[in-house]
């Protein structure tokens, strides 16, 4: 989990980090429908072009983004995998018994792990670009209509801010435990996967301690500091809409639609 990049920010001034946190979840939300609705890999090329776009005006170190790809690179490989040895529309290229790989699945798995790898990529600039309080005043000011069917849409929020900045936390925790346990003799890198398995629980057990404690923590401090006193709470940083933030809703919904064009006119793999 230490290369675990969500969840994480990256402090820096660039045109990415200052626009609004709502244009900045819009535009992620508007992103991961174009990676779902791309059904060939020309149809991946906008998305991609609006990743590289905007890791290079983000300022983030390119190897710092692909710590991310490199957190789910087992989950990728296994699903191409199962995909290639599982799949079998197309023609067929090697049979061998019950083995038959053919072109079709070749082709479904390496476009199901580019749409992993821009996933991932792509919602892992959100927390890069956006510090946890600007993310729950986005998601609460984009819920508000939901204040009208009285659903507590702050404290969703908050709870979701919570849940990504306790992401990294958990993860130096993790290795912490992993390395005092470690020091102790503890062996989680030979045997089957079994025995590894087995030898992680030492490891679950503080790590839920742990984040009780941390949990428990966090309420009474914010109960110290009357959290939840009154019910219209105000903020440091009122959002505004500004003319970047227009323009990049404007790009946003171009990818959309470049991608749907796509689709529909170019039938090419």
């Amino acid at each position: 989990m230490k290369d675990f990049a969500f969840g994480q920010y990256y402090p820096a001034k660039s045109p990415i980090h200052s626009l609004d946190p709502r244009v900045k979840i819009l535009l992620t939300i508007a992103y991961a429908v174009a990676v779902f609705l791309s059904g060939s890999f020309i149809a991946y090329l906008p998305a991609l072009a609006f990743l590289i776009l905007t890791v290079a005006f983000s300022k983030i170190p390119l190897l710092k983004v692909l710590k991310s790809v490199k957190a789910i690179l087992f989950l990728v490989l296994f699903t191409s995998v199962l995909n290639i040895f599982f799949n079998s529309s197309g023609n067929a290229l090697l049979e061998w018994k019950f083995i038959k790989i053919t072109d079709g699945g070749l082709i479904f798995a390496g476009m199901l792990s580019c749409r992993l790898i821009l996933l991932v990529t792509g919602t892992s600039l959100l927390t890069f670009t956006t510090n946890p309080v600007a993310i729950t005043d986005g998601i609460e000011s984009l819920m508000y209509p939901l204040k009208l069917i009285k659903v507590p849409v702050h404290d969703i929020a908050l709870t979701m801010s919570i849940a990504l900045r306790f992401i990294p936390i958990l993860s130096e925790e993790v290795q912490k435990i992993m390395l005092a346990q470690k020091a102790r003799g503890a062996d989680f890198d030979t045997g089957s996967i079994f025995k590894r398995a087995k030898a992680m629980l030492p490891v679950l057990i503080p790590l839920f301690i742990s984040a009780f404690r941390r949990a428990d923590e966090l309420a009474i401090a914010m109960d110290a500091r009357c959290y939840g006193a009154t019910e219209k709470r105000t903020r440091y940083k009122e959002l505004k809409i500004k003319y970047g933030d227009i323009i990049s809703l404007f790009l946003g919904a171009a990818l959309v639609a470049g991608v749907v064009l796509l689709n529909l006119f170019v039938h090419i793999v």
